[in-house]
């Protein structure tokens, strides 16, 4: 009997033992599992210490002087703001700061001790230690869209040896969201010189941008209109693509596009064929701000699939300063629009000069 219980036990034992040496397996295997997953992609959060660890996992929370991370390897880790030297989120998170800011978007590394909050506005740099709570949106979190409009216009007039007129009207409403543009514009040029009709054209339309990662766009955009000096009965330039943020910071913003465009124009003259065809769209913003004015540059270039030497190019820059009556600026710019083949005897170089007066308001 003694000998039975002593086999017994022995084989309990022994049970026990292979199963202790396969959870320590399994728990090994999980911990370089999950530091290769971490390291091989970026679908994760990285918290890097002045120490020069490196942690990956998902930043559950921020409380007190503690960052907490969620990992695979070894459960939720608390590690010291103190300690920290970098962070970075592979998602958009609220960020609520110590002097009561709420921000929103991707979190990136930025000076040592620092990070910068990389949303659809410009980023936003700050101390790691003001960080105050840091978590991933919800319905309820989602803020309020903001609405922004603007209206533009200018006047000109001459009589005397030659009678001239002319006169420009703009107007755009811009809804900003957490991570998206919608914008709506639409803009009316008419000038006569001696009652010869120099330019009366016509377009609204809208862009739509969704800045679904950090940097990262996609867009869609439509425009309609006409152009009577150019014989441009109709057009319609619809188009899709990516954006990318190649300089985003407080004082410069430089986003290029690219994506495929569908282009049509109907003229007045019967004897020029209509425009069809798909096509590329290639696009680049930049805009850089002074202390209290701004410089933007936008060039937009649609060449066709059918026939490349077949394109359409628009470039406008201004200078826009404020003046002394709220919301009220004054915009001085130049504007190029170039067709590569125009219908028939009109130019494909069309240039103009102009001074602006903006109202923007909330």
């Amino acid at each position: 009997m003694a000998v039975e219980d002593l086999t017994t036990a022995a084989g309990f034992a022994l049970k026990r033992q292979r199963m202790r040496l396969r959870t320590n397996f399994t728990r090994c295997f999980a911990f370089w599992a999950a530091l290769m997953l971490g390291a091989g992609s970026g679908f994760a959060d990285v918290i890097e210490t002045k120490s020069g660890a490196r942690l990956v996992g998902t930043i559950t929370k921020v409380e007190g002087a503690t960052i907490f991370l969620s990992t695979n390897f070894a459960g939720t880790l608390p590690v010291k703001k103190s300690e920290v030297a970098s962070v970075q989120t592979d998602q958009v998170r609220f960020v609520h700061l110590a002097d009561g800011k709420v921000l929103s978007g991707t979190v990136e590394p930025s000076s040592y001790g620092q990070v910068k909050v990389v949303g659809v506005g410009e980023p936003v740099e700050v101390p790691i230690h003001q960080i105050a709570e840091l978590w991933v949106p919800s319905a309820k979190d989602v803020a309020q869209p903001q609405w922004h409009y603007e209206a533009a216009g200018d006047l000109a007039g001459k009589s005397g040896n030659r009678e001239q007129f002319s006169t420009v009207l703009s107007g755009r409403i811009k809804r900003v969201g957490v991570h998206d543009i919608l914008q709506f514009y639409s803009g009316y040029r008419l000038q006569t010189t001696n009652q010869v009709t120099s330019a009366d054209q016509f377009k609204i339309g809208v862009d739509y941008a969704d800045n679904y990662s950090g940097r990262k766009s996609w867009y869609v955009r439509d425009e309609s209109g006409f152009d009577r000096v150019k014989r441009i009965d109709m057009y319609t330039l619809a188009a899709s693509g990516a954006g990318y943020d190649f300089v985003k910071n407080k004082r410069q913003k430089l986003t290029g596009r690219s994506g495929l465009s569908y282009r049509y124009e109907s003229y007045e003259d019967p004897r020029t064929p209509p425009i069809q065809s798909f096509g590329l769209d290639l696009g680049v913003h930049h805009e850089i701000k002074f202390r209290d004015s701004k410089m933007v540059n936008d060039l937009t270039f649609v060449p066709a699939f059918s026939e490349l030497a077949n394109y359409h190019a628009i470039q406008e820059s201004y200078f826009e300063m404020p003046l002394s009556m709220s919301g009220w600026k004054l915009r001085l710019g130049v504007s190029n629009d170039y067709t590569s083949l125009p219908g028939e005897n009109v130019k494909k170089l069309d240039t103009t000069y102009f001074t602006r007066f903006v109202l923007n308001w909330q």
